[in-house]
């Protein structure tokens, strides 16, 4: 069952309902069309065939391009985003199947393999019965063997962290040092320090980076020149920019643009 796609924002909802998922799927996405909260009692990999998805929970946000999946375990609320014409492809698992025995939603590096499996499970004349089962049972092992990428953007819950990440995803750009913006929010240089490493388990230099490379797969999607891109983002340079994101996500943004 596809699910329903509503334009409402906002925070996770408790009451987000329940969507069933029997097998693997694929949803065509417009630029910026969302799909709501809901939830599944299924395990989900979650890729875009095309496109960037932005994949949010009460954990955090992911903005995901075609090389990386997220895995969604049974049970946890999330919405999608699309940035720049998407494709949303799925494949399911019961909710005890997790080879990589994770509790909590987390980036995953996709070879080019795992890659050609989603697509041709979620695919035209995509495979049924045995086949099918072989396929998925393939891409379980090459999920064994994949390696868990920091590139999500955690949720903070303290209200002084929530309103300076409120003020940075406003402007990534702004370059103002962590005791600036402390005094912007009403917190010390030093417990907003300590509230990012205990809340958050980043420093504040680390998660600035995340959510600057989370805004300029948003802003490639969209058509933004890479030099642009680096300015809007903060980046001290095109070079800097580039290095950051090569570490990131193993390829150039403009490679990444070019599909």
């Amino acid at each position: 069952m596809s699910p329903t796609r509503q334009p409402s924002e906002g925070r996770p909802q408790e009451d987000a309902p329940h969507q069933k998922e029997t097998g693997p799927s694929r949803h065509p996405l417009a630029h910026r069309e969302r799909i709501d909260w809901h939830w599944h009692d299924v395990n989900q990999l979650i890729t875009p065939g095309l496109g960037v998805l932005e994949v949010s929970t009460p954990y955090g946000r992911w903005v995901v391009p075609p090389h990386r999946a997220v895995w969604l375990p049974a049970g946890v609320p999330h919405t999608h985003r699309a940035h720049g014409p998407s494709e949303l492809r799925c494949l399911v698992y019961p909710a005890g199947t997790s080879p990589l025995r994770l509790a909590a939603p987390a980036v995953l590096a996709v070879t080019p393999l795992l890659r050609e499996i989603i697509a041709h499970l979620t695919g035209p004349g995509a495979p049924a019965g045995r086949p099918a089962r072989t396929l998925e049972q393939a891409a379980l092992d090459q999920l064994a063997h994949a390696p868990e990428l920091p590139l999500g953007l955690p949720r903070p819950t303290d209200p002084r962290l929530r309103d300076l990440a409120d003020l940075l995803a406003a402007d990534p750009a702004d370059d103002r040092s962590l005791a600036e913006l402390g005094r912007a929010v009403g917190a010390a240089e030093r417990t907003l320090s300590r509230l990012f490493r205990a809340e958050l388990g980043l420093g504040f230099p680390q998660w600035r980076t995340q959510l600057r490379l989370q805004h300029a797969l948003v802003l490639l999607a969209r058509g933004r020149s890479v030099t642009a891109t680096a300015a809007a983002c903060g980046f001290r340079s095109p070079s800097a920019f580039i290095e950051a994101f090569r570490h990131a996500f193993g390829t150039t943004p403009g490679r990444h643009q070019r599909g």
